[in-house]
């Protein structure tokens, strides 16, 4: 399929609101996002069916040439395909008229996605963890959604009602001026609408293509190091020298108290049991709205605070320099997991990345493996171990003595004039950055990794394959002797 391509000064931007909807329409809601399941579970048995089939034919010695024909999984065979069994199946016949053709459409729009990222997985195409095969999705456990791509679609004209098909209006529960005025001047097209049910609400969110035009930054020369922590969220150190720190919320930290007695109070009524078939008495049910209000709550502030960190940073500096974290890999350590999953170190480099291309602003990812926390940035001498626990740098060459966050911030910073010099991609390329000394363990990781022991089972469609060995990087030989300062 052809992917969308806006026109020249126009970008594809979502505008996101917080839906009322009455009795009626949620009931015809959740009825949309689960013919969505639906039609996703249809179209996953109807192309998995075959593959079983191939394989217990070729358990039996049938030949290659008289094997059961591999099903397609392209969206328009699948759209073919289930308009003509949603007549006759017991499981649509009685009620697939009652919703849009939209809410089917995202089911099998989803699943052709899933077999085509599993297909791309399987043959090296994709990056990333190895995916598995489509799997079912639960009625209990899914999420709901929707997706809307033709018909009524549009923002009505009081700015406080959307019009979506065979859902008619629904109240929004805040205003929608800010999209309504740019449909009605002709500098916002709306292409599709997405309807969710997420932290315990219903929401709209509307891909448009807007016209924008680039927004001068206040101090396009300057550039600013951003280095990230959990002690501090970010420290951030421009080029003219001025060191600021942005102090860590902690949301999740502030909430436990609370948390914890909610989840209490969950723990002591009669919740869900798949084994037994129990049902959730109304008392857990109760309680578990009131432990997720807590988690909503929480998640809600976090975005809020993250938004407005990466706003002012994109709309103030002209180079945002980051880190190249790990995060995947820092979330292994069981005694910072959870403190570096509610700072959301991934998410402030994903606004970052999008608001300063809005901006007209440059963003460059330091090297991983550049030590922006063992290297004094007043010489540029490189310690060769550095515990965590350390949080005040001091130079043994110099005599410098800061904070190590704001020493990293300083670095990073510096890469920034580097990068524009040399001409490269990524700042602190070990090749094009200024020869210092690097001692044993500053840049590259010594330890290797052992394998794991247990290896995923095989399903339809092919074996998984066995698990590679990954060694890391060990120690670099050096050309010259190690000298002491």
């Amino acid at each position: 399929m052809k992917k969308f391509r806006p026109q020249p000064g126009f970008v594809v931007q979502a505008y996101r609101f917080a839906l009322d909807p009455n009795a009626a329409q949620e009931s015809a809601l959740r009825s949309h996002c689960g013919a969505a399941r639906a039609a996703y579970n249809w179209a996953v048995g109807w192309v998995s069916a075959s593959w079983w089939q191939r394989r217990a034919e070729e358990s039996y010695g049938i030949p290659a040439d008289r094997l059961t024909e591999w099903r397609p999984w392209s969206l328009p065979a699948l759209r073919k395909e289930f308009n003509q069994a949603k007549k006759t199946d017991p499981r649509f016949a009685a009620w697939w008229e009652e919703n849009s053709k939209e809410a089917y459409s995202t089911g099998l729009a989803n699943a052709a996605a899933a077999f085509d990222n599993y297909a791309k997985s399987k043959q090296g195409k994709r990056r990333g963890k190895q995916l598995g095969m489509p799997r079912f999705k639960s009625k209990h456990k899914a999420r709901l959604s929707c997706r809307f791509t033709t018909g009524t679609i549009r923002v009505d004209a009081d700015g406080r009602h959307v019009t979506l098909p065979r859902l008619g209006a629904i109240r929004t529960h805040e205003s929608t001026g800010g999209l309504l005025a740019r449909v009605q001047a002709g500098t916002a097209r709306i292409l599709s609408a997405t309807v969710r049910h997420e932290r315990g609400r219903w929401l709209v969110a509307f891909q448009t293509e807007v016209k924008r035009d680039l927004v001068r930054v206040a101090r396009p020369e300057a550039a600013v190091g951003i280095d990230l922590g959990v002690k501090t969220l970010a420290a951030m150190a421009d080029s003219t020298g001025e060191i600021r720190e942005v102090s860590n919320p902690r949301h999740l930290d502030s909430a436990l108290k609370e948390l914890r007695r909610a989840s209490r109070t969950v723990s002591r009524r009669r919740g869900p049991d798949r084994r037994t078939g129990q049902r959730p008495s109304s008392r857990w049910k109760k309680a578990d709205a009131a432990r997720n209000k807590v988690h909503h709550r929480i998640a809600n502030l976090r975005a809020n605070a993250l938004h407005k960190l990466t706003t002012a940073v994109a709309a103030e500096y002209g180079t945002v320099v980051v880190e190249d974290l790990n995060v995947a890999g820092m979330l292994r350590n069981r005694r910072l997991a959870r403190r570096i999953a509610d700072a959301g170190f991934g998410e402030i480099r994903r606004q970052l990345t999008y608001k300063t291309q809005r901006n007209g602003c440059r963003i460059l990812a330091a090297d991983r493996w550049f030590p922006s926390p063992k290297t004094c940035s007043g010489c540029g001498t490189v310690k060769a171990k550095l515990p965590l626990h350390v949080r005040t740098y001091a130079c043994d060459a110099c005599g410098l003595v800061i904070d190590r966050d704001a020493n990293a911030a300083r670095n990073l910073a510096a890469l920034a004039a580097t990068a524009c010099t040399t001409g490269t991609g990524v700042a602190g390329d070990q090749d094009t950055a200024p020869a210092v000394s690097k001692p044993r363990g500053a840049d590259h990781k010594t330890r290797t990794t052992r394998p794991r022991r247990k290896t995923g089972t095989g399903r339809a469609g092919g074996t998984t394959l066995p698990h590679q060995q990954q060694t890391e990087t060990g120690d670099r030989t050096q050309a010259e002797p190690l000298k002491l300062w």
